[in-house]
């Protein structure tokens, strides 16, 4: 039996294949309740950062990071003991042989598992964030966490696309990178202009708050409902439901109409009648007016009925208040009531609208 152990095959003993093999089917079988440990007793010390966090969803964002991590670190620690076998370092691409492959493919893994688990790191730094921000009524914290999610998880791999080019073609290679970056810095930052300026017009926003995710917003010609802002741009959800994509550059260099933020809507009539109508019924219609808008508790103080203009076919009435309602259905049902209320006025009144043109316009604008 200790001959057949004892025997070589490819350079190395038949017992070393062995306890690899062992080895690895031992921590193939253990890796999950050894991984589940590790992150239990993980989320045991950052528990207290945030109480809704339920243990089992911080165990399925690292369980199986931690698995492969497990298994590739037993590996490389059990296959160090080996020797290579000579037969088989042969000489694959110009000076590389079969073995430095090996290295770099071993390294390779062992620097993805590390990135792996660094962007799942981020995932549950993110989930904290947001469970504590849905306690609050701002929706701009849950973006501002997808955000500042996004923008890490673009760092790391920016770090591990460094980390694979050390790794594939040397020291020499990155330091040579990172020398010609500062020559070519300047051709860099131009090609990469509305990148950079809609990456800071993204911050802008974040901190400058001009509007929020949720908010109704008006810039350009495009209106809609703000779905989510990005690294690069804006979602917008527009009146007829089709998804816009605003740059954020253009977001924060645009006169850009929050219209969410509005505490009254304005209303602008024109009323024309007949030019055969009496003064006194003219005047009786503008005092009734007048009244109705007095009586009615949606309609603000301040309001303004006045004869604006008139010719020689029409009497030109102009009414213009203000209202605190800002839901679309209420508005709309709030203005219908009045227009009905005034056709009723100027038939009571036998006042009749001129027959060229029949001309009762509306207006409303954000105050």
């Amino acid at each position: 039996m200790n001959d057949f152990l004892n025997q070589v095959f490819l350079d190395n003993p038949v017992r070393d294949y062995l306890i690899l093999i062992g080895v690895l089917l031992f921590v193939s079988f253990v890796k999950r309740y050894v991984s589940k440990g590790m992150a239990t007793i993980l989320f045991r010390l950052v528990r207290h950062w945030s109480p809704q966090i339920e243990e089992k969803d911080f165990i399925n964002l690292l369980l199986r990071p931690l698995e492969y991590f497990l298994l590739l670190v037993t590996f490389m620690l059990t296959i160090d003991r080996f020797t290579f076998p000579t037969v088989l370092n042969v000489h694959v691409y110009n000076k590389a042989t079969l073995k430095d492959i090996t290295d770099t493919l071993l390294s390779l893994a062992f620097s993805m598992s590390i990135i792996w688990i660094m962007l799942r790191l981020i995932d549950f730094i993110a989930l904290v964030l947001e469970k504590k921000a849905e306690l609050t009524e701002d929706k701009t914290d849950n973006q501002f966490i997808i955000f500042f999610r996004d923008f890490f998880k673009a760092i790391v791999f920016i770090m591990g696309a460094i980390a694979f080019i050390r790794i594939l073609f040397g020291p020499s290679l990155v330091e040579k990178i990172i020398a010609g970056l500062g020559i070519g810095a300047a051709a860099l930052a131009l090609a990469a202009k509305e990148s950079i300026e809609n990456l800071i017009g993204s911050f802008i926003i974040f901190f400058d708050k001009p509007f929020r995710v949720g908010d109704s917003v008006k810039v350009d010609s495009w209106q809609g409902t703000v779905e989510k802002i990005g690294l690069r741009s804006t979602r917008i959800r527009t009146l007829e439901k089709t998804f816009v994509t605003v740059p954020n550059k253009k977001m924060v260099d645009s006169i850009l109409d929050n219209l969410s933020l509005r505490t009254q809507q304005r209303v602008a009539m024109r009323i024309e009648m007949g030019s055969e109508t009496p003064v006194d019924k003219l005047m009786k219609v503008l005092d009734d007016i007048r009244s109705l808008l007095k009586n009615n508790s949606n309609i603000l103080p301040g309001f303004t009925v006045n004869l604006h203009d008139f010719t020689k076919d029409t009497y030109v009435v102009q009414v213009i208040f203000n209202t605190y309602i800002i839901d679309g259905a209420q508005y709309a049902s709030l203005r219908e009531n009045v227009n009905l209320s005034i056709i009723r006025l100027l038939a009571a009144n036998e006042v009749k609208l001129p027959t060229t043109s029949t001309n009762v316009t509306f207006s409303n604008s954000d105050m």
